[in-house]
């Protein structure tokens, strides 16, 4: 799955480079952290895809961001993902998990510090 790329404008060239599956928390079902890498430009971000299935019954709402994030940040959390054994298995006892995982008081998600500027993750039109 690739989106267009905020920083060169390119349409299909940023990609999923890794990703973490995280326990549900307060609010969503599935929480996915991800590692984005454009393959024309180069630019790195991290994508936050959280999905919920709460609600009405076959109602489901999701939720696909992309955000900046200083090059120490990016390399922090592409270390975890790396080291994690079973990073598709939000129920691993890894220390990257455990990390990654943390909620609130609320018991909702809470995403890495040092995430900045925040864009949508648009999939590229067909045809344009």
């Amino acid at each position: 799955m690739s989106f267009a790329c905020p920083e060169c404008r390119r349409p299909d060239t940023l990609a999923i480079e890794g990703a973490i599956e995280l326990p549900a928390d307060g609010r969503s079902d599935e929480i996915a952290l991800q590692t984005l890498v454009c393959r024309a430009c180069g630019f790195r971000a991290l994508g936050v895809y959280e999905e919920s299935r709460r609600g009405a019954l076959d109602a489901e709402s999701w939720d696909h961001t992309g955000y900046r994030a200083a090059p120490e940040t990016l390399a922090a959390i592409a270390r975890r993902i790396a080291a994690c054994p079973r990073p598709g298995d939000a129920g691993c006892a890894c220390p990257g998990h455990a990390e990654l995982a943390r909620v609130d008081a609320s018991g909702r998600w809470r995403a890495p510090l040092g995430l900045d500027e925040s864009f949508a993750l648009r999939r590229a039109e067909k045809g344009k």
